[in-house]
C-alpha cells in the first residue's frame, strides 16, 4: 500500500539504508568489541557482507510501512485522499 505520491519509494529506500547501515554498526562494533584484542577481520568482513546483502531484502515490507507512517505523521490524510481521481474526459462512477 502507499499513497501514489512522488518520493514514496525514495523515503522507503531512505529508511531501508538507514536501517541497514544502523545494523552494519552494531554487528561490526559488536564483533570488535567481544573478540577484541584478536579480531578476526576476514571473518568479521563475511559477516558485515552477509548483513549489509540480506538485512535490506528482509526488512523491505516493514520499511515501506514505516515510511507510510512516517508520511501520515507529517501529512495526515485528506478527505480528497480518499476520493478516486477522475480522470478528464470520463464520466464519475455512479
Amino acid at each position: 500500500m502507499d499513497r501514489d505520491e512522488p518520493g514514496y519509494w525514495l523515503g522507503s529506500y531512505t529508511v531501508n539504508l538507514l536501517l541497514t547501515e544502523a545494523a552494519f554498526a552494531v554487528v561490526f562494533v559488536a564483533g570488535m568489541f567481544v573478540t577484541w584484542p584478536g579480531v578476526p577481520w576476514t571473518a568479521l568482513g563475511l559477516i558485515c557482507a552477509g548483513v549489509v546483502v540480506f538485512t535490506p531484502i528482509l526488512i523491505f515490507p516493514w520499511t515501506k510501512l514505516l515510511y507510510l507512517a512516517i508520511d501520515l505523521v507529517f501529512r495526515p490524510v485528506d478527505p480528497d485522499d480518499l476520493t478516486t481521481p477522475v480522470e478528464r474526459g470520463m464520466l464519475p462512477p455512479p
